[in-house]
């Protein structure tokens, strides 16, 4: 899948997380958490996880999370990629 345009999924409220994709030429991954030294790690193999299986090969993805679960830091990833994919009409 191709990141065609920016798009968003997600907000900052506690406990979820605000994903912003961008179009670029290689894929980077930016995480911000409050718990980026216990679960970085982790929040950054679940979102490898989730771009290898959309087959996400450039983009910059930017995670801004507050404490999201795994189950949601994936469902707001796949959506803004989703999002970012969809051709305009």
């Amino acid at each position: 899948m191709k990141i065609l345009r920016e798009a968003s999924s997600g907000t900052l409220e506690s406990s979820d997380v605000l994903v912003t994709v961008y179009p670029a030429e290689t894929l980077s991954l930016e995480i911000e958490s409050p718990v980026l030294a216990q679960y970085g790690d982790k929040i950054e193999a679940t979102c490898r996880e989730v771009l290898a299986r959309l087959k996400v090969e450039t983009g910059v993805i930017k995670l801004q999370d507050q404490g999201a679960l795994d189950c949601t830091i994936r469902a707001r990833l796949e959506t803004a990629v989703r999002r970012a994919a969809k051709q305009e009409d």
